[in-house]
């Protein structure tokens, strides 16, 4: 299926990328993380199960496949999910990751064809990493941004939860930190979900960004909006570039959502902000469905499909 002929929900929004949570499983614990509603599981997808699920993805149209957890290096047969997924045409396949296994992986990962990386990392200090994340891992998360860089993952985006009166100070050391490591900073403004609905965190933590979108767009070369991305800025500041990343609790945002999920559980999930509308792909595989029986059920998820904030 050629670009111009992308699937699309019965609000008339592409699906073009697909994220497969490939395990609940994380080697840090970061104070803020969420999970995107995904719950722990014993029971994680095979290989095997994760490629025909990419498959069928690539039978109905979607370009994208992005790979996240949990932690997704922490899985033994990284290498090998992502060898089999990019047998197929897909135009990009990527990976999120806390970095912290990234050096011992970057190589054979940009081997098997990954082409980027996504990192999150909220802080250079020591104390505030092992604050955040309660472990001692920051030396690895850094030498994985360069690992990934120097193996030539294209691009290597670094996402920072900015915090306030925690990491907030701290943004134009990582923005420095990125652009000597030629990577990107993504800014990401700490938001409320429904699977994490701590009013009292986030008004403890949330840090507003308008200032500085103001200081930076003074500061920029060039800034740069993003289509089908939430109509993001991007800023290219000195040779270096930062992303502010809105809350997704807004009507630009599901106006502009192109993206499905896939919990390790193996259910697509419509919708990033709902877990009542999970549609279950891998009990069907485990049952040996046919292609044509697979792609009905992801294209039925795709036409329940409905933005979770009006106004689109």
């Amino acid at each position: 299926m050629e670009l111009e002929n992308k699937i699309k929900d019965p609000y008339k929004r592409p699906v073009i990328s697909l994220r497969i949570s490939i395990t609940s499983r994380c080697n840090v614990n970061c104070l803020y993380c969420h999970h995107d509603g995904i719950m722990p599981q014993t029971e994680e997808m095979t290989a095997d199960e994760i490629f025909r699920i990419a498959q069928v993805a690539r039978e109905i149209g979607i370009r994208k496949i992005r790979l996240s957890g949990g932690e997704p290096l922490i899985r033994p047969d990284i290498v090998e999910i992502v060898e089999k997924i990019s047998t197929m045409d897909f135009k990009d396949v990527s990976i999120t990751t806390n970095g912290t296994l990234m050096e011992r992986y970057a190589e054979k990962l940009v081997n098997a064809g990954l082409n980027r990386v996504n990192v999150s990392l909220d802080t250079l200090n020591p104390e505030t990493y092992k604050f955040i994340t309660t472990k001692n891992y920051l030396e690895s998360a850094k030498n994985g941004i360069r690992a990934a860089a120097q193996a030539g993952m294209d691009p290597v985006k670094v996402n920072m939860v900015v915090m306030k009166d925690l990491n907030h100070e701290e943004i134009w050391d990582m923005f420095n930190f990125c652009k000597e490591n030629n990577a990107v900073l993504q800014l990401i403004e700490l938001l409320k979900t429904e699977s994490c609905p701590d009013t009292e965190f986030i008004d403890q933590y949330h840090y507003e960004m308008e200032d500085l979108e103001e200081e930076l767009a003074q500061a920029a070369d060039k800034v740069k909006t993003r289509d089908f991305m939430q109509d993001r800025k991007k800023y290219y500041v000195d040779d270096g570039e930062i992303e502010i990343v809105k809350p997704m609790d807004n009507t630009e945002f599901c106006k502009n959502c192109t993206r499905l999920r896939i919990t390790p559980d193996g259910k697509i999930k419509p919708c990033l902000l709902r877990n009542d509308n999970l549609v279950d792909i891998i009990g069907a595989i485990r049952r040996g469905e046919d292609m044509d029986e697979l792609k009905k059920i992801f294209i039925d998820a795709i036409d329940n499909r409905e933005p979770y904030y009006g106004g689109c």
